[in-house]
């Protein structure tokens, strides 16, 4: 791989995922994002990998997608480019990933870090969808996972302005986890992770399924889904030793089965 460096066990069963394009400030082009794409689905099947952390450096997460690899296409050209289909199956990991977010998270990498499933920031953190400032408009989730982020109003201002949104800002309004200081985010993400890593990874991944379902169904829909999540984990070992060491008053040793 020439853009992403890949590390396992930065923590037990955390692994950690680098964009690599500093010189770019980790411009998200076509061959960086197949790259994690793979990197991501090869970890989660892992079975030593229960959570996944992406990261960029201090400087930017992602200061968005590659412009240059885009300037002069048509729109044919960019649908038989296809490039969301990538995002498409990133969105679908089953493990949770968690977004550890320095400086800047614009357009592609904006869209990034709330493609994962939380977002810890440092207070260096910057984020934004400007690509109104270059005639267009944001295509991987920006002007939908911003919405429901931000609620409407917010939302479209950042889009049809391409403003930045501050970390307290985007902490005050449900965008992110948390904001620490720059020399510790990324430990602050491998802490949180670690926490989520300990649970049994089997009822992890049907409640981040169950999560998610939130945005796309009516809440009666979303309660059946969850029901049937929940009865499904009854049929795991890791259940049945959580009430046990829960009854028995010890702490519990999940294996993920």
């Amino acid at each position: 791989m020439e853009h992403i460096l890949l590390e396992k066990q930065v923590r037990p069963h955390v692994s950690l995922i680098r964009l690599n394009r500093p010189q770019q400030l980790n411009a998200l082009n076509l061959q960086l994002m197949s790259e994690l794409r793979d990197t991501i689905q090869e970890l989660d099947q892992d079975q030593d990998t229960h959570v996944i952390v992406v990261t960029g450096d201090e400087k930017a997460f992602a200061a968005g997608a590659d412009i240059k690899q885009m300037e002069g296409k048509s729109s044919v050209d960019m649908l038989k480019i296809d490039q969301f289909n990538t995002w498409d199956q990133i969105r679908k990991t089953k493990k949770p990933i968690i977004a550890a977010v320095s400086g800047f998270a614009l357009g592609g990498g904006c869209e990034l870090a709330m493609t994962c499933d939380m977002i810890i920031a440092s207070e260096s953190a910057k984020f934004g969808q400007p690509e109104i400032k270059i005639g267009t408009m944001p295509g991987a989730g920006g002007t939908q996972r911003l919405t429901r982020a931000l609620g409407k109003a917010k939302a479209m201002e950042l889009v049809l302005t391409g403003d930045f949104l501050s970390a307290e800002e985007a902490l005050s309004r449900g965008l992110v986890n948390k904001i620490v200081p720059v020399e510790i985010y990324l430990e602050e993400a491998f802490e949180l992770a670690a926490r989520i890593a300990a649970m049994p990874p089997i009822s992890v991944q049907l409640a981040k399924e169950s999560v998610n379902q939130a945005f796309e169904v009516g809440l009666s829909q979303g309660l059946v889904f969850e029901r049937k999540n929940f009865y499904l984990t009854f049929s795991t070992e890791d259940q049945k030793e959580g009430m046990n060491a829960f009854i028995e008053k010890r702490k519990p040793n999940f294996r993920g089965k």
